[in-house]
This record gives C-alpha cells, sequence and structure tokens, in this order.
C-alpha cells in the first residue's frame, strides 16, 4: 500500500512539474467563490442599516448600540472602543446568532488598552464621540448607518459610507425537517388568528408585520432574502463544500479622503503600491500552495495578512481587519461625490466568508507610529540568533551525509563563509517527519557534530502532514490522542501530500500544540542535537487532492469548520514549532523556524520566505515589494530564494540575485529536486569570486542587521523599508520599489535586469547627502542619480549623518566572528554630524532579555570629535570586541588625532587621510566595545605652516581673520584659541 501511495504522490509530482507555470484552474476567481460573487453583486448606494440611538450603551471604554437591517429585521450588535496609541477598534456581530460566529484567538497579544469614550453630542440621527486630543471625533450617523473618524475639519476615514456593510445572517435552512415544521405551525397559527380576531385587531396586526417584516416590490411579505447559488452547497471542480452552517460572509467599506497610495495586505507576487480592481479580480488573500505562481497578479499564495497601509503627504493610517477567513479586498479611486474638487480618495472594501467584523484602525499620524500602533496589538518581529541573520545554503535534497560534508567542505575550499544548511523531506525515513532516512543518514548526530566543529548549523525540514501509517510513533500518538483534524462526518480528515495518504494535526487545539512542541525535545526527537533548526513548508496547509490544493472547508477542528480557521493554521504550526525548540533548551535558547504560510502575528515566531518563485528575472525584480509589503505589516525577517526554486538560472542571473539577497533580511539560496546542481563554485572562477563577494559583504554587515533586528523586535519598525517610510513627505518615493531602505541608513538599489550597464537610482533628501559604500564619493539628495554597473556592481548608499558598524574581518560562519573587531563608518551630514548605535550580546539566548546581558550603546559625531556613550547603564555584558578601525566620510583633514579614554587619558592615534573622496582613517583606537571613549580630530594646520615659515606677521593676520568671523561652531572656536596661543 505504502508503494502505491508513493507512487501516486510521484504521479502528481511529475503533473506538476511538467507544468510551465502555475495552472489558475486550480484555484476560484471571485465569480468562482459564491460569497465573493454574491457580495460583489452590491453595488454602492443606500445603505439597508439603520443605528438605534435609542439602544445606546456607554461605559468608560465601551460604546454599544444596535444596527438593524430594514429589509429583513435581523439585528446586528455594535461595539467602538477607543484604544491607547490613536486606535479606534470597530466590532459588528449578530446580536442574537443561532449559534456563536467565530471570533479570531491567539492573533492579538493581549486585550488592547482602552480608553475613555464620552459622547459629545447627540441629536435624532447621529452622535458625536470624542477620541481624545488633537480635536478627534468619532461621528455616528443612524441612517444611513455610517462611521466617520475627523479630525478638527478632516474626515480621516468614514465606515460605510458607500453603503457596502453586508452581513450574512446565520439561520436554518429552509428545506430541513425543522425548518418546515416551523413554517407549518406558523402558517396554521396565522390562520387561526384570521378567524378569530376582529378587523381592527386585524388591520393592527397587519400594520406590525409590514413594520416588522421586509416587503418586496409587489408588497408580499418576504421571509428571507433571495436564495442564491452556493449558499448552503457550493462545487469547485470535483470537490464539494457541504456548507452546514449556510451563508455567513461579511463586508465593509472602508473611505479615505485625499488617499492616492496604499499598501499592505501580502502575500501577492505584485506591486508595492496596490492598485485598483475595479477592472479586475479583488486581492484575495487565502493561504494556498501555489505552483510557481505568476506575477502582477492578484491571486492568493501562501499567506495572508489582512492589513492594509494608506499613504499620503499629511498621513500615514493602519486598517487591520481581524478574519483569519478566506477574503477578499476591492480597491478603487474616485473623487468625493460631496465635493466637486479633484480631491482624490481611495475606497477599499474587505470581504470574509465567515466570522464576524472586527477591525481596527490606527489613526497614525506618522509611519512610525502606524508601525508602533500595529506591533502594539500583534507584537513585533521575533529576535533572531545572530547565526540566522547570516547566508543559507538549502536544496532539495542533499542526497544524504556524504553530501552534506562535501559542500560543507566546498564552501571551505572556495572561502565562502555560510551558516545553515538545509535538508528538506529527502532527508526523513519515508517522509516520516522527526525521524531520518537509516540508509542516507545513518548517523545524524556525527553530521551534526561536525557542522559544529566549525561553529555551523542545520535545518531540517518538519512539514504538518503526517503519513498515515500504524508502523510510525508520530502518527499512532497522533490518533490516540485524537489530535487529527476531522472530516465534516467525524472521521480523522485524510488528504494526499508527500508522505502520500495524510492525516493534518488539529493545531487550533492548545493541547495539540503542547504536545507537538514537546516532541522537539532531543529525546523524543532522535538524532537531534542544539545546532539543529526546523522548517515548516507546506503549512497552507497543503493537500494535493484538496480542493485548491488545500483543506476542505467543512473539515472540522473542534466545534469549528476548517472555512473560519484557515488562514491561521500556518501561524499556530510555526507558533508550536517555536515553542518546542525553546522548550528543548529549557528557555534558553532562542529559536530559528523558517515557516511558508503565515497570518498577522507569525512575525513572533520567525521568518517567512515568499516560496516557490522561478529562476526568471521578472521573480528576482518582485522579490523587492513581496519582502517591503511584509515588512509593512510586522514580518520584517523575509527573503527569497535566492536563483529561485524552479528552472535554471544563467550564471548573470544567479550572480545578481546574490547581490540581491545578500540585501535582504533572510538570506538563502535554494532549488528544485530536478535542477542543476548550484553550490556557488559551479559557475566558473569569476562568478564564484562575485557571489563570494556579495556574501562576504554580507557577513561584514551583520552588526548593522543585528541591530536592526534588536529595534524591530523593541519598536516595530520594520527592517527593510520603502523610501517613503523615512521620507513621508516626497511624493516621488511613494511608488518605488526598485530600490529600498535597510533601516534608515543604507539605501540599496539592485541590479534586477538582464545585461544591465547602468541603472537609476532616487536619493532622497533635499539638504542630505548620500556616500557610495564602495567607492565613498558623495552624491546630493533630492535627485535620480545614473550610476554605470559592471557585474560586480551591488550599488549602496549610506546616509550623510550615519554611523554604521561593520566587521571586516570574515571568517567561515559568523560565530567565528563573534569577538572580532568592529570597523565604524562615519557618514557625515552637510553639518558635519552623524550618529549611529552598537548593539551586542552573546547572540544567541534570550538573556539579553531576561537578566539584561547586552550592550547598547550610542555613536555620535559632532565638533570633530565622536563619542561613545552608554544607552543601557542597567544592563551588564562583557565582550572581548573592541574598535579596530574609524572611517570618517565627508570631512577634512585633521592635524591630529587622539583617544580619550573614560578615566580622562588621551593618547594619540594613528590616521591616513585622502582628499578625493574625502576620508579620515583612523587606525587602532583599540578600545573595548563596550566601553565610553572619545575620538577628538584636531585641526592645526595652520600653526605647523606658519611655524615652519616663520611668518608671525601673517600668523597674525590669520588670527585676526578667525575671531573677526561670527562662527558659533565649538570647533571654530578652538583652532581660533589654540592658534593665537601658538602665535
Amino acid at each position: 500500500m505504502a508503494a502505491s501511495c508513493d507512487s501516486f504522490v510521484l504521479l502528481l509530482f511529475l503533473l506538476f512539474v511538467s507544468a510551465q507555470a502555475v495552472d489558475r484552474s486550480n484555484f476560484k476567481t471571485c465569480d468562482q467563490s459564491s460569497f465573493c460573487k454574491r457580495q460583489r453583486e452590491l453595488k454602492p448606494g443606500q445603505s439597508p442599516y439603520r443605528a438605534l440611538l435609542d439602544t445606546l450603551e456607554l461605559s468608560d471604554s465601551r460604546l454599544t448600540l444596535q444596527l438593524i437591517n430594514d429589509n429583513n429585521k435581523v439585528r446586528l450588535l455594535l461595539e467602538l472602543y477607543r484604544l491607547q496609541g490613536n486606535m479606534t477598534r470597530v466590532k459588528i456581530n449578530e446580536l442574537k446568532p443561532i449559534k456563536p460566529r467565530y471570533e479570531v484567538p491567539d492573533v492579538l497579544i493581549s486585550d488592547p488598552i482602552t480608553e475613555a469614550l464620552s459622547v459629545v453630542s447627540q441629536d435624532d440621527n447621529s452622535l458625536v464621540l470624542s477620541l481624545g486630543g488633537n480635536e478627534q471625533r468619532l461621528i455616528v450617523s443612524a441612517q444611513p448607518f455610517r462611521l466617520d473618524i475627523i479630525e478638527g475639519p478632516q474626515v480621516l476615514m468614514s465606515l460605510n459610507s458607500r453603503g457596502l456593510l453586508a452581513f450574512e445572517h446565520l439561520r436554518v435552512r429552509k428545506d430541513t425537517i425543522s425548518h418546515k415544521i416551523s413554517s407549518t405551525v406558523g402558517s396554521m397559527w396565522d390562520s387561526i388568528k384570521s378567524v378569530f380576531s376582529s378587523n381592527s385587531e386585524s388591520e393592527e396586526t397587519t400594520g406590525q408585520q409590514k413594520e416588522e417584516q421586509p416587503t418586496s416590490e409587489d408588497g408580499q411579505i418576504k421571509e428571507e432574502e433571495e436564495e442564491k447559488p452556493g449558499m448552503w452547497e457550493e462545487t469547485f471542480k470535483s470537490h464539494s463544500d457541504s456548507k452546514p452552517n449556510g451563508p455567513s460572509s461579511i463586508s465593509l467599506d472602508f473611505s479615505l479622503p485625499g488617499v492616492e497610495h496604499v499598501y499592505g495586505i501580502p502575500e501577492h507576487a505584485d506591486t508595492l503600491r496596490l492598485k485598483s480592481t475595479e477592472n479586475s479580480d479583488p486581492y484575495r488573500l487565502y493561504n494556498l500552495d501555489v505552483f510557481q505562481y505568476e506575477l502582477h497578479n492578484p491571486m492568493a499564495l501562501y499567506g495572508a495578512v489582512p492589513v492594509l497601509i494608506s499613504h499620503s503627504t499629511e498621513r500615514t493610517m493602519g486598517i487591520f481587519w481581524l478574519n483569519a477567513a478566506e477574503t477578499w479586498v476591492d480597491i478603487s479611486s474616485n473623487s468625493p461625490d460631496t465635493v466637486s474638487s479633484d480631491a482624490p480618495q481611495t475606497n477599499v472594501r474587505w470581504v470574509s466568508e465567515s466570522g464576524i467584523i472586527d477591525v481596527f484602525i490606527m489613526l497614525g499620524p506618522k509611519p512610525a507610529d502606524v508601525f508602533t500602533q500595529y506591533a502594539s496589538l500583534t507584537g513585533t518581529q521575533s529576535f533572531p540568533p545572530l547565526s540566522a541573520l547570516a547566508y543559507h545554503q538549502c536544496r532539495w535534497n542533499y542526497n544524504d551525509q556524504e553530501d552534506v560534508k562535501a559542500v560543507d567542505q566546498g564552501f571551505d575550499e572556495h572561502d565562502i563563509p555560510y551558516d545553515f544548511i538545509w535538508l528538506d523531506i529527502e532527508h526523513a525515513d519515508g517522509k516520516r517527519y522527526f525521524t531520518w532516512d537509516p540508509i542516507k543518514f545513518p548517523t545524524p548526530k556525527d553530521m551534526l557534530k561536525g557542522l559544529m566543529d566549525k561553529r555551523r548549523k542545520l535545518v531540517a525540514i518538519v512539514d504538518p502532514h503526517i503519513r498515515v501509517d500504524s508502523g510510525y510513533r508520530i502518527h499512532n500518538e497522533i490518533r490516540s490522542k485524537n489530535f487529527y483534524v476531522k472530516n465534516k462526518d467525524g472521521g480523522d480528515y485524510e488528504g494526499w501530500c508527500w508522505p502520500g495518504n495524510s492525516g493534518y494535526p488539529d493545531f487550533t487545539n492548545p493541547e495539540m500544540r503542547a504536545w507537538w512542541a514537546s516532541m522537539f525535545a532531543y529525546d523524543q526527537y532522535e538524532g537531534s542535537m542544539e545546532n539543529q533548526y526546523i522548517w515548516n513548508d507546506m503549512n497552507e496547509p497543503s493537500v494535493f487532492n484538496g480542493p485548491e490544493v488545500t483543506m476542505h472547508k467543512d473539515a472540522v477542528h473542534g466545534v469549528w469548520e476548517h472555512r473560519d480557521v484557515h488562514n491561521l493554521y500556518g501561524l499556530y504550526v510555526q507558533k508550536a514549532t517555536s515553542e518546542g525548540l525553546i522548550q528543548r533548551s529549557g528557555g534558553v535558547e532562542r529559536p530559528f523556524v523558517l515557516t511558508r504560510a503565515f497570518f498577522a502575528g507569525s512575525q513572533r515566531y520567525g521568518a517567512v520566505w515568499t516560496g516557490d518563485n522561478a529562476a526568471e528575472w521578472g521573480h528576482l525584480k518582485i522579490s523587492i515589494p513581496m519582502c517591503l509589503s511584509l515588512g509593512l505589516v510586522g514580518i520584517s525577517f523575509c527573503g527569497a530564494d535566492v536563483g529561485g526554486f524552479f528552472k535554471h538560472p544563467s550564471a548573470e542571473l544567479l550572480v545578481r540575485w546574490y547581490q540581491a539577497g545578500a540585501y535582504q533580511p533572510f538570506f538563502r539560496a535554494h532549488a528544485h529536486i530536478d535542477t542543476p546542481r548550484r553550490e556557488p563554485w559551479l559557475f566558473g572562477p569569476e562568478n564564484t569570486a562575485l557571489i563570494r563577494e556579495a556574501v562576504r559583504q554580507r557577513y561584514a554587515l551583520l552588526p548593522y542587521w543585528y541591530q536592526l533586528f534588536y529595534n524591530a523586535h523593541n519598536t516595530g519598525q520594520p527592517v527593510m523599508r520603502p523610501l517613503w517610510v523615512e521620507y513621508p513627505a516626497e511624493v516621488i518615493t511613494f511608488s518605488i520599489e526598485d530600490e529600498y531602505l535597510i533601516g534608515k541608513d543604507l539605501l540599496v538599489h539592485p541590479v534586477t535586469d538582464e545585461g544591465a550597464t547602468g541603472v537609476t537610482a532616487y536619493l532622497p533628501g533635499k539638504g542630505e547627502v548620500w556616500y557610495d559604500v564602495h567607492s565613498l564619493q558623495k552624491h546630493d539628495g533630492d535627485q535620480s542619480l545614473y550610476i554605470p554597473v559592471t557585474m560586480s556592481s551591488i550599488p549602496v548608499f549610506q546616509r550623510g549623518g550615519s554611523i554604521i558598524c561593520r566587521k571586516e574581518r570574515i571568517r567561515r560562519s559568523s560565530s567565528c566572528m563573534e569577538n572580532d573587531p568592529y570597523t565604524l563608518y562615519v557618514a557625515l551630514n552637510p553639518q558635519g554630524f552623524a550618529e549611529g548605535e552598537l548593539y551586542i550580546d552573546d547572540f544567541h539566548t534570550f538573556n539579553y532579555q531576561k537578566s539584561k546581558q547586552f550592550i547598547h550603546r550610542r555613536l555620535s559625531f559632532s565638533n570633530n570629535s565622536l563619542t561613545s556613550r552608554n544607552l543601557a547603564p542597567d544592563a551588564q555584558f562583557s565582550t572581548e570586541s573592541w574598535i579596530e578601525r574609524i572611517v570618517v566620510i565627508g570631512g577634512s583633514r585633521p592635524s591630529s588625532v587622539s583617544l580619550i579614554s573614560a578615566d580622562g587619558v588621551e593618547s594619540a592615534l594613528e590616521f591616513e587621510f585622502s582628499s578625493n573622496p574625502a576620508v579620515l582613517t583612523v587606525r587602532k583606537p583599540s578600545v573595548s566595545a563596550a566601553a565610553d571613549w572619545t575620538v577628538v580630530l584636531r585641526r592645526e594646520q595652520f600653526i605647523n605652516v606658519y611655524k615652519h615659515l616663520g611668518v608671525r606677521k601673517l600668523g597674525d593676520f590669520w588670527v585676526n581673520y578667525l575671531f573677526k568671523r561670527k562662527d558659533s561652531d565649538w570647533s571654530i572656536f578652538n583652532e581660533k584659541r589654540k592658534l593665537k596661543s601658538a602665535m
């Protein structure tokens, strides 16, 4: 049986790989998704919903009132919350549903802190609430129901302004026995009443019916809305969805006056700025295993984060739609109907298949504020071990232990650093995860120890589909504990994936997640060691013979259907795996877990990648906006398969992809099993040298990457960010997606076009300067700069006014460099100022958090002095690292350079200066990276010239000239004082 299963899966696989691109017929369009089609048929106009202001209840932090649908008289409950940090929460649910509707758990890190709401004014048709300072108000209009958030005279955002609120209430199916009984009894009772009631009573009753029930155009009373195809059962290709709860979809529209640019709602292989969907399908959010996805398409991919960010020169805002069901997002732009000007407006409509409306409105006003607001809800990016930020070498699959050893040695022989080697599904015994193939990997601990001796690590894949095999311990335990997802009939849900017939653990069950986490203990996962980490793939979940290559929506997780929880599944898998790695070390070691599927909050558990891309220039190019979009919604640890997963890259494409990947947060090369081998040294010596240089640039910048991830973990600010995040008033940056910032201080414009001989980079910031990190040449901001490129070129610029720490002694892995010295690159702005940070800890444990064992220092250059001071005086950590070199870019030649230590001792330092470009190199300050110190640049060249020439009168002339100047700069004052005393 196992052999036939494997043969079937192999046949499926061969059918997959024979295709040239995604088969779009395997995935639904909006017209093929019945709830999306129903909702999209609703046109903007008069909303049937009315707010019943007399039902208002107000506490210090919560307002509730009822809404009624005048077409069917179904009542909804509206809840409004004012949240700490300039946010508003809006919840809408049925007032009295016939059964509970799903509300998403485990995504919010805690119950959001509320602040007091107060009524400013009220009349028959409106209610005005105060949202605190800045003259912010929330206006509730009763008929039709509408919400407007205003600040002074400006409308920031409107809800249901286009009348597209739609809430399909739960109901009993008409052709069921219970419905027929209730209908029959109701009809009999109506007949009895009509016989025995007086005319006046009949008129009164009829009047009540007309008030309480909807009527059609001919005056007949309608029991329910019109039945439409797909409400109670839906078929897609050969798959049937039984829909036992019937129609349950929800929708709400948002209008953003003055906004033309919106971003977010990943994951889509599309532009950074979201496009209008008026003439296409909406953007779809539904985690799917999409084979070799198309570019510039709104179709769903592996992950879904229902967060949209709007940006204009005036304000940045965010909308977080907390719903885990299949969701579609429509975007349109127009001018407001009530204004005759050309003022722009963007309209956004969210449609989800089930659950409730639970939306968080983040009012900014700055980009950094929105990131902080969202982080306060769903948490920040996990802080990875340093090694996870280094280079990863992966392939489906390295054949056996000897192959792993040979690849490892190949990196040493070609002097290319790397930290992780990866094993795909073929490493396990018959694709039984948590095991090792006894022939190919007979002694995994020996393999892991060999890597550990070189201070390297390994990642092994553990997917969430479990082979149904009575001889497989993991399967037997899950079945015995009743932890599998159930099918609609109550049996264990089974589907096809890599092992053949597979069961799917119910990761929504916290007991299942706890058990899964326990399986990563060293005594449970035989052959594993502390330098082994985990990769969760196929966790959308992928079901080869399921509808849209995923799980049936009427599968059951406890009391909920899969349709309610689908987009959460991947998050739960990564969460349980991450907790397992933490637990196996007794809570000491930081985990590293890569996931393909994700949702809001996944940033707390590790890294993501852009899935099964292809070795094509377009896929290299699209990796930039895909990762930028993820960073905007909290997931900073993103990367793409370097070289492309499918197909075979040309040498030029591979080199360019390494150069781009070296400047993206997650840096991993990966390849399909059917592609030729593509280790970095297999494309000739010249290309090997180019790849080596790109990887070495990554390793030199690891201190900067690490500091940025520390800040992201603490603040929620993205690591890789669009230019408009730092230059929010520069409209030209709003649509730029071929370059980006790493932090705020490095600007990267990878070369992503075949045969390119030059690129044009926009350098933002009027009055600012940028320095080419390779040539150190200075360029003014607020310009588009043409840059000639060769195959060795990686256009990267450091912002004037910044200090970036590097380590330039590149070794075989990041762990080998932990105690190496730092070089500080001080890039001066036009005012002669620069600042930066240096963060150091043990690079792999939670001690930075649990016992404040870290170093965090502020580096600042002003008045010709570079100073290091402690930003965390309550933290304690020692390091062997020291400052080896200081490179000051954009200054002038000093006559001397000296170091002043924390105890006030001053000592001279050696230096060199070149004038074109203006670069000062200070060698071997030899001061601890943890210490307080100051390096002073003195400019006494005039004195030496005067003394050498013996021209006292010339000296007097310059003294008088300097003292007549009105300079307030202390460095000039010091020069005046020293010059006068020398004369």
